[in-house]
């Protein structure tokens, strides 16, 4: 006899099947919300942001490039181009290429000038946000280094911030 006094055995085959039933109930229960404790945080979780677009270059005309083949600079006369651009690098700090400054001699005036190549290499730095497109960078800065000779009066090493509401950069000689 139990000590309850009813007169079940505890131990018998209807008791053992209750606990085996209320263990698999448990065990499946268990397993049900580990699985969804597993798949919350997942699903929960929001995507990672897309990375920022890498700057742009703008041109002339107010026109955002990356990697562009040609770039004008002076965009008033159009007296200097940076033309054959092979991009080393284009990332979101610098871009780095090599090609030919086709400069005007101006002589004896510039009309009648002819356009004499300088092998040079070009880094764009400095991203700055972009006023007129929201969300994008843009280069404020390039360097040119000329790996020959110079077109004078211009330094060999010499920086331009590109300012994008004058017609042409001003140059900054480098140390």
């Amino acid at each position: 006899m139990d000590a309850s006094g009813d007169g079940r055995n505890p131990r018998g085959p209807r008791a053992r099947n209750r606990t085996r039933t209320r263990t698999r109930t448990g065990i499946l229960l268990s397993t049900a919300a580990a699985l969804a404790a597993a798949t919350v945080p997942a699903s929960a979780t929001q995507p990672a942001p897309a990375p920022a677009p890498d700057p742009v270059v703008v041109d002339c005309f107010s026109k955002g490039q990356v990697r562009p083949d040609e770039y004008l600079l002076a965009c008033g006369d159009g007296n200097n181009r940076l033309v054959d651009l092979r991009w080393n690098t284009w990332g979101p700090k610098t871009a780095t290429a090599t090609g030919t400054d086709m400069v005007n001699d101006c002589r004896p005036y510039c009309a009648a000038g002819r356009f004499r190549p300088y092998p040079v290499t070009v880094t764009l730095s400095d991203p700055q946000p972009w006023p007129d497109r929201p969300g994008t960078q843009r280069f404020a800065t390039i360097r040119l280094l000329y790996t020959d000779t110079a077109p004078a009066p211009v330094p060999k090493d010499v920086t331009y911030k590109l300012v994008y509401d004058t017609p042409s950069p001003t140059p900054t000689p480098n140390p």
